[in-house]
């Protein structure tokens, strides 16, 4: 990695430091590894060293890691690790962002997420027959998964009253990380439920966006949703499930340059980490901010 990259004057006190405390040579050589990768990182970000912050650390490191081995990727940490303990102790940095740098749970990095490709999706979207209320159904919980990266609980729960058509949004009352959310409701979106609103949904005094089609017209449960999507998939021959698509909005938000922060809103993820496993799969934008190298 940029074999003749110049370090920093700070950081090139450190590694000599380093050096003579260690002698290893094959640790020297990782910890100027992941010092060059992070002074790369923070000058394509535009951060000066000591106004780091933990977010940046951690976005760094997701970015770094991808193709690590989960030991590899945990001798890293340690470096960083010790390096901002360095800055700190020497008052390089205010706050010391050593303690703050954790490992992710091992099966995010075992698993990351599986994705469709746009073709693929468009596939999906124009083989359905709009004038049926079932395919009406499917179109619109289809849009809600890839547009919006809704869960199937999510979408089972929706209520017309969640819908603001007037202001374009929509709320969703229940997530995983029992955070509830308001999100903007892209026009696409928009046109598939009404679509189905007058199309295809049953006429009932139920406020249950999503309804089952044979009387007495049940609200659907989390489980039909993803019944549903599987069902068309498996019909264009995708060897793919639901989460695909919700996987495939996150995909898109980290390729039009959206925060891996903003990104977890987005995806009401309870912790980071699960929000960094996207990163594992996005190696274009890893070599790009990291190797600066494109495809």
């Amino acid at each position: 990695m940029a074999p003749d990259h110049i370090l920093p004057e700070i950081c090139q006190r450190y590694l000599d430091y380093y050096s003579h405390q260690v002698r290893a040579q094959g640790s020297v050589r990782g910890m100027q590894r992941i010092l060059t990768g992070l002074d790369i990182y923070l000058q394509k970000s535009g951060v000066p060293l000591n106004e780091i912050s933990i977010q940046k650390v951690d976005q760094f490191l997701a970015l770094y890691n991808t193709n690590y081995s989960i030991g590899t990727a945990k001798s890293n940490r340690s470096y960083l690790r010790q390096f901002l303990r360095y800055l700190y102790l020497n008052q390089y940095i205010k706050k010391d962002l050593a303690p703050l740098i954790v490992s992710p749970p091992e099966f995010g990095q075992l698993k990351p997420p599986k994705f469709l490709h746009s073709h693929e999706v468009q596939k999906l979207f124009d083989s359905l027959d709009l004038s049926t209320a079932k395919n009406l159904r499917t179109n619109a919980t289809m849009h809600l998964a890839y547009y919006l990266g809704l869960r199937p609980q999510e979408i089972s729960s929706l209520t017309l009253d969640d819908i603001s058509f007037r202001q374009k949004e929509i709320f969703i009352r229940s997530r995983k990380n029992c955070s509830p959310a308001h999100l903007p409701l892209p026009d696409n979106i928009i046109k598939a439920i009404t679509a189905y609103i007058v199309g295809g949904r049953p006429e009932t005094q139920s406020r249950v966006l999503f309804l089952q089609l044979i009387p007495p017209y049940k609200p659907v449960n989390r489980c039909d949703i993803p019944r549903y999507i599987k069902k068309c998939m498996t019909e264009n021959n995708l060897e793919s499930s639901t989460y695909w698509l919700r996987h495939s909005f996150a995909q898109n938000m980290l390729e039009s340059g959206m925060s891996i922060y903003e990104i977890k809103e987005m995806m009401g993820h309870k912790s980071i980490d699960s929000t960094k496993k996207y990163l594992s799969i996005h190696i274009g934008l890893m070599r790009e901010v990291i190797l600066d190298e494109t495809f």
